[in-house]
């Protein structure tokens, strides 16, 4: 769901701003529901199983890096933080985590739609002019149903990673720089948000590369961007 009436769970233990996004969020026709501590945050999660997580970081009882853990390690719903914590390394701590985009408090309220919109179209984008299924090197896509798999295994991935994932087997072989992929998954005004693309490789890479180390499929050209090969069971690499 995209629009109007999906369900947005937004943590913020601060009442006068969880009161303004959440009226901003409803103006637009969201459902939304607020919760003030991580428990709580978990308690609705399960019982309402929300579209999207807007999440603020400091919540009083739990750290919301660890929150963002607990709900990846069973549900794919997009998480998007919004957070007085401004470092790289908070960024790059919550995105790690599983999180699908960071917004800094203060925060321009269109700005927080926008990324909003963004993190929902991951959910529930179509799969438009693509093959039903693409397979080589023992990594499977089922493009209709969205699902991947290694060896015969599922490979659980977040919609962000498997958009990312989508994007660089569409341009098999070819070099991708940052702008590009970032671009093309997460949309133009993300170009110069180089700390997230590289998180999102890494994460990529721990979920359908054997060994993340040396990767068989998402590969590095230094300076310049990604590119997505296969390599052969005698080791030549070849294009998709």
């Amino acid at each position: 769901m995209t629009g109007r009436g999906a369900r947005i769970l937004v943590v913020d233990d601060e009442p006068p701003l969880a009161r303004v996004v959440q009226r901003n969020l409803a103006s637009r026709g969201f459902d939304t529901e607020v919760a003030a501590t991580g428990l709580q945050a978990v308690e609705a999660w399960r019982r309402w199983r929300p579209d999207l997580i807007v999440l603020d970081l400091g919540l009083p009882d739990i750290d919301g890096v660890d929150l963002i853990r607990e709900v990846r390690a069973s549900s794919n719903v997009p998480i998007l933080v919004l957070s007085a914590r401004e470092g790289e390394r908070d960024k790059v701590r919550a995105l790690d985590a599983g999180a699908d985009d960071y917004v800094s408090k203060p925060f321009g309220v269109e700005e927080l739609l926008a990324r909003v919109r963004v993190a929902l179209r991951h959910a529930a984008r179509p799969e438009r002019g693509v093959e039903a299924r693409w397979e080589a090197g023992g990594l499977a896509i089922d493009f209709e149903g969205r699902t991947v798999s290694l060896d015969g295994k599922p490979v659980r991935l977040t919609p962000t990673e498997y958009d990312l994932l989508r994007a660089m087997v569409a341009h098999p072989g070819r070099v991708m720089t940052d702008r590009a992929l970032l671009q093309a998954v997460w949309g133009p005004e993300y170009a110069s948000e180089n700390h997230y693309l590289h998180v999102y490789i890494g994460r990529l890479r721990r979920k359908i590369e054997r060994d993340p180390q040396h990767p068989q499929f998402v590969r590095t050209d230094p300076g310049v961007g990604y590119r997505f090969v296969v390599q052969d069971e005698d080791g030549q690499t070849r294009e998709a």
